[in-house]
C-alpha cells in the first residue's frame, strides 16, 4: 500500500470542503473540522470514516443532541443517534462549564454513533483547559478537571502539535478520493465563476465592481477572458 504523509493545513482543506456538503449548520461544521485529522493521527476511523459514513453525516442533526439529566457535577447527554464527532463541541463545552462550576465534571454520552470516536476529545480538551479521562463502553463517561493553559501547542494539544511537526500517513488511494470527493463543494469552472471569484465582479465588457485597490494584483484580464489557460493542470491529478 503506497501512503502519503499529508499536513494540517491538506486535513483540514477537504474536511471543510467535505463536511459543507451536509446538511450541517453553517456555523457549527467549521467547529469539527479538526476531529476528522484528530481521528485519523489517533488511528481511529479518520477519513476512512469521512468516506464510509458520509452519507449518514450528511443528513446529521447535532441540534438533537440533549440533556438528559444534571445533577451537580454530572450529567447524562443523549445523542439520538448523532455521530460522535458532532457530540465532541458539546461535550467539551458542558464538560467546562461544569469545572468552572463545580471544579469537576463528569459526563456520560448515550446513544452516539460510533462511540470510540469520543476519545479525540481527550486529545482536544488541553487546548480548552481541560484534563479530560475516559471509561469506555457503549456510554462512555467522561471525567474533566481543570488543567491551565501554558501557550504552549506541544504542552497544552500534543496531539495538534505532532500533526504540526510530522502530519499523518494516509493511504494514497483513500487521500485521492478524499481529494475528489471534496472538490464536489467547488463552483464549477466557467466563465460566469471566474468573474465572480473574490471580492468583484468583472462584467463582460471588462468593467469591475467592488474592489479595486491600487495594489490589487488579481489579473482582470484573466477573469474577463478566460480561454485555453484553463484547468489544464487541474485535470492531470489522479
Amino acid at each position: 500500500m503506497t501512503t502519503l504523509r499529508i499536513m494540517p493545513r491538506e486535513m483540514r482543506l477537504m474536511s471543510e470542503r467535505i463536511l459543507s456538503l451536509t446538511a450541517l449548520p453553517k456555523g457549527f461544521f467549521t467547529a469539527v473540522i479538526d476531529h476528522v485529522m484528530y481521528s485519523q493521527k489517533l488511528a481511529f476511523g479518520g477519513f476512512a470514516m469521512l468516506e464510509t459514513r458520509f452519507d449518514v453525516l450528511a443528513k446529521a442533526d447535532p441540534a438533537k443532541i440533549a440533556i438528559a439529566s444534571e445533577t451537580a457535577g454530572t450529567l447524562e447527554l443523549d445523542a439520538a443517534g448523532e455521530h460522535a464527532w458532532f457530540v465532541v463541541p458539546t461535550l467539551l463545552d458542558l464538560a467546562g462549564e461544569f469545572v468552572a462550576r463545580f471544579g469537576e465534571a463528569r459526563i456520560t454520552v448515550a446513544n452516539a454513533l460510533d462511540p470510540a470516536e469520543l476519545k479525540i476529545a481527550q486529545a482536544l480538551a488541553g487546548r480548552t483547559g481541560l484534563a479530560l479521562t475516559v471509561r469506555e463502553g457503549d456510554a462512555p463517561v467522561f471525567t474533566a478537571t481543570a488543567q491551565p493553559l501554558t501557550g504552549i501547542v506541544a504542552q497544552d494539544d500534543p496531539t495538534l502539535w505532532a500533526l504540526l511537526c510530522d502530519g499523518v500517513q494516509i493511504d494514497a488511494e483513500l487521500w485521492w478520493r478524499t481529494y475528489h470527493h471534496a472538490k464536489k463543494a467547488l463552483a464549477a469552472d466557467t466563465v460566469v465563476s471566474r468573474r465572480h471569484a473574490g471580492p468583484m465582479i468583472v462584467n463582460e465588457d471588462g468593467t469591475v465592481i467592488g474592489r479595486k485597490d491600487n495594489d490589487d494584483e488579481t489579473d482582470i484580464s484573466f477573469l474577463a477572458a478566460p480561454g485555453a489557460q484553463n484547468t489544464q493542470g487541474e485535470n492531470a491529478k489522479p
